[in-house]
This record gives structure tokens, C-alpha cells and sequence, in this order.
């Protein structure tokens, strides 16, 4: 393969030992719906594995991002909880369980929101650029961006051919939810491609914005920026609002309305407050070549879009060249949206489908399209990632093994107060690292150890 030649890799976060369904995420219906419930973390790592090993056998390159480490006892001591660490989380759960829920979250495995990626191919520089989302909108999310930094940086290394960037700075103008409000277009890898950011709010513009019934989440000058960072040809670059009844109706992120892969386009009829504009606007930056496939609502309500996760689904080239749509279990059993997938085969916008089982992750508000983060890397390039991270037949079998050792198979919300809880996910993670060759990536291992 000559060394220009590229090949989306699909990186998945690892759900962590402290999956649990704390309803923290506003506007999001399904992870509120299912607030206090009891989770089953052993089952979300394997679900989510399983949905890695199943486009590792179809041919695409998978990787994996390590889970973040919580209970994030260092975020509660800022906020002024003192002792031992078990003093700070018995304080936490009786004082402020919300803070010590945002600082037990398992938010991280939805890696769409770890960073904004843009390849070499159409960087102005010719290396791969990230930018880690600020997540200012929520504080358990916004917890995460020094440690995915981190994580990225040690997952890609090499400074000649990676670029990173530092996050946007936290303020609710320049609010950025990374790639799952990004999708890029392009005839094959190697080409250049046109990129398209959705937004919800615009400072300039703030004054003529509509109540909504939840906040917008990703700014258009957040968008502007990463797309100034990055060295892109504003002529590829397209900047769409989404639509206001859209984001009341629970599209919290643009990757739950639409989903885009190479020069394939699958949106609903709702998802922009002019679609219609935004898809002739895609095909003038794409030399008309983006292939559309629109959804109407009397196809499939905005309702049902939302609630069965259509459009949170992966659409990936198979090795055998194969054009796949990597859609949750749920479609399958929802009339409206089985119809819509058949339809879409019947008319050969997709060549098959495979329904994938992560009900815990949907119960908590993310789809398969949620947990991964695509990255587009020449054969060159390819060589300098990190290999521990990598899935293969082995590592799929280690991994498996290691979370019936270290995961629980229920968590509660009162279970997240339990020392040992924090415990055991340290010593998790800390045997993780070891698993994917990344050496001493969290604080607490540089700090002395996991007890």
C-alpha cells in the first residue's frame, strides 16, 4: 500500500467501571428517562467491545480509548471536599450527590465528543490535527478534556504527523461538543474532503435567538475556530444552524438527526433549519458529488428519530467494499424506522445492516455513533499510533477477560460513595495501561499508586 494511502480507523471509547445512570445530561431524553436506574457496567464494556469486534471483522481498522478515571476525587477537592478519599466521597454523596455524580460519570465512552479530527488530506499543514471539545455545557463532561488530551497524545505520538491542539477556551460562546456536531465528505480517504460543522447558537446573533425548551451545545464560533486551527480550505467547509424544534425535541448533538460517510449523506427531513439549503449547499462545496438520502418526517417523526437513535447509527466501507449501516437493536423493533433501513437497502443507499446490541450505552443517551471517534490515517501515519490500542483477536480476548475481573455487575447511585468502588476502578485502569502498552497516563498512577 503506497504511504499516502488512507483508511478510516474507528476509535471506541472503553466504557469504565463507574457506568451508572445519574440522568446528568440535559436535553438528552433518554439518559434523563432513565435517571437512578440500577446499571450493569460488565455488560456496557461488553457490548461495547463486541460492537468494536464486529467492524474489527468486517475489516475496518479498530481502536480503542481508554475510560477516564473516576470517581475523579481530584474535581471534588476542587470544589472543596477534604479528608482521605473516602472522607471526600461519604462528604460529596451527603452534602452534594450531584457533584459527586458528575464526577462518577462514565461519559468519556462516548468518545464522538472527545475531539474534533480533521486528516492530513486536507490540513494545510499535511498532518492530522485533533482539538479535545471543551464540553462546557454540562460539568460532567467537562471534567474529561485534560485527561482525553492526554490520552490522545499518547495514543498519537508523533508530532510530524499528528497535531493537537489545545481545547477552545471554556466559555459558553465557544461551547464545543468535538466530532459529534462534524462530519466530513469525501470520494475515498486519500481525497480531499468537505467538511461540515453544525451548530446550534451564534454570539452574533444572540439577540434574535428563540426560547428553546433545552440549550443549544455547540457554537457557531467554536466551529469557525476549529476549523481555523485545523488549516482548512474555507471553500470545503460548510457551517449549518440546526434546527431550533430539533434541539427541543432531545437532538442535543447533530449526530442523532444525521450521519455522513465518505460521499454518503443520511439526515432527517428536521435536522437543519433549512435542510433543504444545507443539502444544495454540500453538493456546490462537493462538486456535486454527496449522494443525499433525506428522511421525511411522515417517514419517521422527529419523535421517533430521537427515541430509536436512526441516525446515531455508523455507516462504514467494509473491506470487500460493502457500504454498512451499524445501527441500534432498537431500529429493528420500531416499525417506522425498520421500514425507513429496508428502504434505504431496497434502493442500495446501503448494501446491508447489522443491528448492534449497546442498550446500556442508549439507556444512557448514546447510540453506536456516540461511542466511536473516526480518524483517517495514511499507511505512514498508521505506523506511528500507539499498537497497544489497537483490537485484534487477541487483545479482544484480554479485554474480555479483564472486565469479568474488574467489573461490577450492577452500580447504584448510592453505590458511587463506596471507597471501594474507586478502588477497584483504579486498580481496573491501572492494569488497562499495562493491557494497551500506554505506560502511566493518569494521575493517580504518577501520584503513588491506586489505593
Amino acid at each position: 500500500m503506497a504511504p499516502n494511502a488512507a483508511s478510516e480507523f474507528n476509535f471506541d471509547g472503553l466504557v469504565g467501571p463507574t457506568h451508572n445512570y445519574a440522568g446528568l445530561a440535559f436535553g438528552n431524553l433518554a439518559s434523563q428517562s432513565h435517571r437512578f436506574q440500577t446499571s450493569n457496567p460488565r455488560a456496557a464494556a461488553r457490548q461495547g467491545l463486541a460492537k468494536m469486534d464486529l467492524l474489527r471483522r468486517l475489516g475496518i481498522p479498530q481502536g480503542i480509548i481508554p475510560p477516564q478515571p473516576r470517581p475523579d476525587i481530584g474535581m471534588l477537592r476542587r470544589l472543596g471536599f477534604t479528608g482521605d478519599d473516602a472522607a471526600v466521597l461519604r462528604s460529596a454523596a451527603r452534602d452534594a450527590p450531584r457533584l459527586l455524580a458528575a464526577a462518577s460519570s462514565g461519559s468519556s465512552m462516548w468518545t464522538a465528543n472527545a475531539a474534533t479530527v480533521c486528516p492530513s488530506a486536507d490540513s494545510r499543514d499535511g498532518r492530522v490535527h485533533f482539538t479535545p471539545a471543551n464540553l462546557v455545557s454540562s460539568l460532567h463532561r467537562a471534567c474529561e478534556t485534560g485527561t482525553t488530551a492526554r490520552l490522545l497524545q499518547v495514543i498519537f505520538p508523533d508530532r510530524d504527523q499528528f497535531c493537537h491542539h489545545p481545547a477552545l477556551p471554556a466559555s459558553a460562546d465557544l461551547g464545543d461538543e468535538g466530532a459529534a456536531n462534524h462530519t466530513r465528505f469525501c470520494p475515498s480517504f486519500d481525497d480531499v474532503g468537505t467538511q461540515l460543522f453544525v451548530y446550534g447558537s451564534d454570539a452574533a446573533t444572540r439577540s434574535r435567538s428563540r426560547s428553546r425548551r433545552f440549550p443549544a451545545r455547540q457554537s457557531r464560533q467554536a466551529s469557525e475556530a476549529v476549523a481555523r486551527l485545523h488549516g482548512l480550505d474555507r471553500r470545503r467547509v460548510v457551517f449549518a444552524k440546526q434546527k431550533d424544534a430539533a434541539i427541543d425535541a432531545g437532538v442535543f448533538h447533530n449526530d442523532v438527526i444525521s450521519v455522513g460517510h465518505r460521499n454518503l449523506f443520511f439526515c432527517h427531513q428536521e435536522a437543519f433549519e433549512d435542510t433543504s439549503a444545507v443539502c444544495q449547499t454540500l453538493r456546490r462545496a462537493t462538486d456535486d458529488s454527496v449522494r443525499i438520502r433525506m428522511v421525511q418526517s411522515r417517514q419517521l417523526s422527529l419523535t421517533d428519530a430521537v427515541s430509536t437513535y436512526l441516525f446515531n447509527s455508523q455507516i462504514v466501507t467494509a473491506a470487500d467494499d460493502r457500504t454498512i449501516l451499524i445501527a441500534p437493536s432498537e431500529c429493528s423493533q420500531h416499525p417506522a424506522a425498520r421500514r425507513v433501513v429496508q428502504s434505504c437497502l431496497a434502493d442500495q443507499i446501503f448494501d446491508h445492516v447489522e443491528y448492534v446490541d449497546v442498550r446500556e450505552s442508549m439507556s444512557n443517551g448514546g447510540g453506536p455513533a456516540c461511542l466511536r471517534l473516526r480518524v483517517v490515517l495514511t499507511t505512514k501515519q498508521q505506523a506511528a499510533v500507539a499498537t497497544g490500542v489497537i483490537l485484534n483477536e487477541q487483545r479482544l480476548e484480554t479485554l474480555n477477560a479483564w472486565i469479568d475481573r474488574r467489573y461490577r455487575e450492577q452500580l447504584s447511585a448510592d453505590d458511587l460513595a463506596d471507597p471501594n468502588l474507586l478502588r477497584e476502578s483504579r486498580e481496573a485502569l491501572d492494569e488497562l495501561t499495562q493491557l494497551l502498552q500506554l505506560g502511566s497516563v493518569y494521575d493517580f498512577q504518577s501520584a503513588g499508586g491506586t489505593g
